[in-house]
């Protein structure tokens, strides 16, 4: 399919032809990527980077626990969105052995960066430009795992669940990057630039050991009250420096209309389609699964980078939103 659009699309060029809407592309501002974050995944986090179209070849699309009669065979990146016409919000991307199959299969583990920060050759990252206009932009670099390993409470673990979207926000005025947001659980944090740590001009964010929350310093994270960082408590998260990865050398980019509600790729033989999907990249919600005060060890999988407020007034998705000025540095 890419090739076949790729194709029409330099032919339509060439023939002076009319240009399919497919073939629109966008142009990313240089900034986008001289400012974005770099990943510190914990050292012994293993749970990876993870690839989009690997999530879909060993995954079934389902409703209530049952394979999608008509859906598209193959699922890809190009047609996911087509599962909208045939369950939407309630489709599942289950995968085929199941949250609990033990020993775990290991494209759950996802690519390990090498020493350029580079996971292999999967896409792994989405970036997505917000452009408000007046010089006004957001940057999302959206980061996926096929596995998210949940937090453990009294011995106790709660909140695992197949695929795993999280992201990191830049909000630029006229080019200079202002603040960043850094999703956490159901959550985040919000930080001026110049607070957070930097590797030259490009912020750091720390990946939590399993549960992939990003977090502006390394160490002990307790989120038992939402958007609280605090050093201990009952709800830890834990992030080190353990191995780098850039984001952007796996990543594709699109621009975002919040007025239209279109994602427009950088390159026409990018694949968009699947950022329109309105399902969950992951198991539902085991049947019976049991429970302690409504929280459980397998949960359902989360929706995707469109779910997370594109269009934002302020640098965080939700109200309150403080933005720290704080000056920050790893431990």
């Amino acid at each position: 399919m890419q090739l076949i659009t790729l194709v029409s699309c330099i032919a339509a060029v060439v023939f002076q032809l009319a240009i399919p809407s497919v073939c629109a592309t966008a142009v990313i501002p240089p900034y986008v990527y001289d400012y974005a974050p770099l990943v510190w995944l914990h050292s012994e986090d293993p749970y990876r980077p993870s690839d989009l179209q690997a999530q879909l070849d060993n995954t079934t699309p389902e409703v209530n626990w049952q394979p999608i009669q008509g859906a598209p065979s193959p699922v890809t990146l190009d047609n996911l969105d087509q599962l909208n016409h045939l369950g939407n919000t309630s489709v599942y991307l289950t995968s085929h052995k199941g949250i609990a199959t033990r020993p775990q299969p290991a494209w759950l583990r996802g690519v390990t960066p090498d020493a350029q920060g580079r996971a292999g050759n999967i896409i792994a990252c989405a970036i997505v430009v917000v452009d408000h206009g007046e010089g006004n932009v957001d940057a999302f670099y959206f980061y996926f795992y096929a596995y998210n390993k949940g937090d453990k409470v009294l011995g106790l673990e709660f909140g695992d669940h197949i695929g795993d979207w999280e992201h990191n926000m830049v909000r630029f005025a006229n080019g200079a990057p202002q603040a960043l947001w850094y999703s956490q659980h159901a959550s985040g944090q919000a930080f001026t630039y110049q607070a957070v740590e930097k590797q030259g001009k490009r912020p750091l964010s720390y990946s939590g050991n399993g549960t992939h929350a990003n977090y502006a310093i390394a160490g002990q994270h307790d989120h038992t009250i939402p958007g609280i960082n605090l050093p201990t408590g009952f709800l830890l998260d834990y992030t080190d420096r353990g191995v780098l990865w850039d984001p952007t050398l796996n990543a594709w980019a699109y621009t975002y209309d919040v007025g239209t509600k279109v994602f427009t790729p950088s390159s026409p033989e990018i694949p968009v389609a699947w950022l329109d999907f309105n399902g969950q990249w992951g198991d539902d919600q085991p049947p019976g699964e049991p429970s302690i005060f409504g929280e459980a060890e397998y949960v359902a999988g989360p929706n995707g980078p469109k779910f997370k407020v594109l269009n934002r007034s302020l640098v965080c998705p939700s109200t309150p939103c403080i933005v720290l000025p704080f000056k920050i540095w790893a431990a």
